[in-house]
């Protein structure tokens, strides 16, 4: 065998092993995470997670001003901003199940279905008030959760909703759309502590309590290890102002 040979046989076997150890690497990667929306029995997964997520936080005092300035009754009110793409291409390609006769229509519906009322629920409330039976009080609505990774689940009522739609089909059926929504996050003071919405909302609160304290910790530390103060010495002086 030629020397030729024996380098190209070298440089293959290094290849191959390299491309089986990417690949391995590859294949041990997490799956990605979706985010997505929870309407009562209804998951509605984001097709692509969006890029950007604008939140708003808006501090829930006492009063406008005097000594309760600072007085905090509440957990802040909190607004969400995200956009949200719908391809139905991509859907095509990844086999989502959805008929490409309809365009992106089912995944828009599943959206525009957060603003809706049951629809069974208002010909039932026209049925009795036909009778004369007239409900006073609508039905409570169904809970809407905000997915975004584990440390975020949170209630939310969706206060605005902007579709844009960019392509259509022969039938004009949307196969390109980006949806704006406007989410207002519900706390455990909006649905109550004892509910579902207002525990999820409660432990919100708690996680980022902890997440707060294990930054505080972690930034102290690498301030005294920078300034090579003992660490000591610092909590009691902590402890002396407190």
């Amino acid at each position: 065998m030629s020397f030729s040979s024996n380098l190209s046989s070298k440089i293959s076997g290094t290849l191959s092993s390299a491309a089986s150890e990417v690949a391995g690497a590859i294949s041990s990667l997490p799956a990605l995470r979706k985010g997505a929306l929870i309407h009562g029995a209804m998951l509605i997964p984001f097709q692509y997670n969006p890029e950007r997520l604008t939140r708003t936080l808006t501090a829930n005092t006492v009063s406008a001003g005097g000594s309760d300035l600072l007085r905090l009754k509440g957990p802040p009110g909190e607004k969400i901003q995200l956009d949200i793409l719908i391809d139905a291409a991509d859907q095509s390609n990844r086999s989502s199940g959805l008929q490409l006769a309809d365009g992106i229509y089912p995944s828009l519906a599943a959206l525009e279905m957060l603003l809706y009322p049951s629809a069974a629920r208002v010909l039932a409330n026209a049925a009795l008030s036909s009778l004369g039976i007239i409900e006073l009080i609508p039905p409570l609505p169904v809970l809407t959760v905000l997915v975004w990774g584990t440390r975020r689940v949170v209630p939310v009522r969706v206060e605005s909703f902007t579709v844009s739609e960019d392509q259509f089909d022969s039938a004009l059926n949307p196969l390109r759309a980006h949806v704006s929504l406007g989410l207002q996050v519900l706390t455990y003071e909006d649905l109550g502590l004892l509910s579902i919405g207002g525990m999820l909302s409660m432990a919100g609160h708690l996680q980022r309590e902890v997440l707060a304290v294990s930054a505080a910790v972690q930034a102290t530390q690498s301030a005294a290890a920078a300034t090579g103060l003992d660490l000591s010495v610092v909590s009691k002086a902590i402890k002396g102002i407190l």
